[in-house]
């Protein structure tokens, strides 16, 4: 008979893990561990900085110009996603199929849709922002324009998949009585989705205001304009204030976002409650376009002018090489040097997914609420609600920050490269990531985890032998999930000098290396589509 150890269907969760542990500490190899990976003062900068989130700057003119530039990010989060709203409402009907009859054209034409919503969503906002100040030049619709197009693609996507999961015996019971595509759609698909697609949206609000405060990086202001101002001014405690209240915006954001899906799905729904909320939404959207087109002087008719299509075409002919003797493309040297920079963006991308696992792992224990209760361990202690207070905090604090922001803070303190970029995707993630598996732990059956707490199991004995198994198909499929997010924003903290290559992005956009861009992005979508097809078939085995 053969050994159960040797069974791959009954071990293969534990493979993959054992496999990803070693492709992680494999990735560490690249990195040459050594006092030259920081500045000169570098650690005294550090000092420096954390000193200063104790004592932020709250003088007057300080907190002023935090909440004038919090109306500004928040401006161009709302005027962002409602155009994203309305890309994700027609491209995720489109892309679900929904409307069609089951034929081989009607399956062609919902591929297309859903490659379309995927080329919107590959790219990061970030990326979009600097592709749209060279082509239509520096315009608040530039920054709008970056924020839709992803965040209507990721939406559309999620869309399209709840459209496509609902329940087919409600939808049949309509077309029996003659209800017609669009009345099923809007009598069927639609109030069964409602609520989860209202849920998913406000946390890709919440996604979108932290979006919004990194595009100062293309000349928009707002938070991220004047956290990038302090830093360059070494004034540490404005740099806290400035980041405490974007962290503040998004916690209004996410506790408004719990408020609505609590009402959406309790059976007694508070009427008067949800009206408010409507009311509240329309109330920001008719504001914040007011403030776009009023205190920040947009002009739609200004973006479609002859000048701008002129610079529109000779932005694309320069991307695909029109014009130029020896195009990046079709040079040797070019696509070596790409190949390099891609593979240090795909190791950062693996480091950081490391980092922030592991600091997840270590923390999610005390950050779930049985754990902290004493409910799942039978063990009621007195500092249970504490460590879970301080670690919950944490998770907010740095999952609050975009990546772009803490990679401009740590590299005052490392020397560019690929581990200041990764301790900043890492330390955005791992506050994502703490709190969804910290939320498995709450999920689980408790009854085998009572059994070794009551036979006098530790909290490490209780994690490794208890915690782990019953959680690691789950565990695998969120920690592949954030890798797929990360590797998508990896180009991003390359702009502030932390390598790979965003890094040489951004160099070839300053000097309009245009072709030099066209390679980049190409080698940047293969690794995002390829971080995508692994992540799926691992999730597939691990199933």
């Amino acid at each position: 008979m053969e050994r159960s150890w040797w069974n791959y269907e009954l071990h293969k969760r534990k493979i993959v893990s054992f496999s990803l542990l070693l492709v992680f500490l494999w990735s560490l190899t690249s990195i040459n561990w050594n006092k030259d990976l920081f500045h000169s003062g570098g650690l005294n900068t550090a000092k420096q900085i954390g000193a200063a989130i104790f004592s932020p700057d709250l003088s007057n003119d300080i907190l002023l110009l935090a909440l004038e530039s919090s109306l500004t990010t928040l401006s161009y989060a709302v005027a962002g996603m409602s155009l994203a709203l309305v890309i994700a409402f027609f491209w995720g009907i489109l892309a679900s199929g929904v409307l069609f009859s089951i034929s081989k054209n009607n399956r062609y034409v919902k591929r297309f849709f859903r490659g379309h919503l995927g080329f919107m969503r590959a790219i990061h906002e970030l990326v979009w922002a600097w592709l749209f100040v060279a082509s239509i030049g520096l315009s608040p619709f530039a920054a709008i324009f970056a924020l839709a197009i992803p965040y209507g693609g990721i939406l559309g996507k999620i869309f399209a998949d709840m459209l496509e999961d609902v329940r087919t015996e409600p939808i049949k019971a309509l077309e029996a009585a003659g209800a017609g595509k669009w009345q099923t759609l809007m009598y069927g698909y639609l109030p069964m989705v409602r609520a989860s697609i209202v849920s998913y949206a406000m946390y890709r609000f919440e996604c979108a205001v932290r979006s919004s405060a990194i595009m100062s990086f293309v000349g928009i202001g707002g938070l991220g304009y004047q956290i990038q101002l302090s830093l360059d001014d070494l004034q540490y405690n404005q740099v806290w204030t400035f980041v405490f209240f974007l962290i503040f915006l998004v916690l209004l954001i996410d506790m408004w976002s719990n408020f609505l899906r609590n009402q959406l799905t309790s059976v007694n729904r508070a009427i008067k409650q949800l009206k408010t909320s409507v009311f509240l939404m329309i109330l920001l959207l008719i504001g914040s376009w007011l403030s776009i087109f009023t205190i920040e002087n947009a002009n739609l008719s200004a973006v479609f002018t002859k000048e701008n299509l002129h610079y529109t075409i000779q932005f694309f002919k320069g991307l695909i090489g029109i014009g130029e003797d020896q195009p990046a493309f079709l040079s040797s040297e070019s696509w070596a040097n790409a190949l390099s920079l891609t593979w240090e963006t795909l190791l950062m991308s693996i480091i950081a997914t490391g980092f922030a696992t592991i600091a997840a792992i270590f923390t999610m224990v005390p950050a779930a609420r049985n754990v902290a209760d004493g409910s799942l361990t039978l063990a009621k202690k007195w500092h249970g609600w504490l460590s879970f207070g301080m670690v919950r905090s944490g998770y907010i604090f740095t999952r609050a920050v975009p990546e772009l922001i803490w990679a401009m803070i740590i590299i005052f303190v490392f020397k560019p490269g690929i581990l200041p970029g990764a301790i900043a995707l890492a330390l955005h993630n791992y506050g994502i990531l703490g709190k969804l598996l910290a939320e498995v732990i709450e999920d689980l059956d408790s009854r085998p985890i009572r059994n070794l707490a009551s036979c006098g199991a530790n909290k490490i004995q209780i994690l490794l032998l208890g915690v782990l198994p019953a959680t690691l198909p789950r565990f695998l499929t969120y920690i592949l999930y954030r890798w797929e997010v990360i590797m998508r924003t990896t180009i991003v903290v390359g702009f502030v000098g932390a390598g790979g290559l965003g890094q040489q992005f951004k160099l070839s956009m300053s000097f309009f290396h245009y072709t030099d861009i066209t390679l980049f992005l190409f080698f940047y979508l293969v690794l995002v589509y390829a971080a995508d097809f692994i992540s799926e078939k691992v999730r597939l085995v691990i199933k």
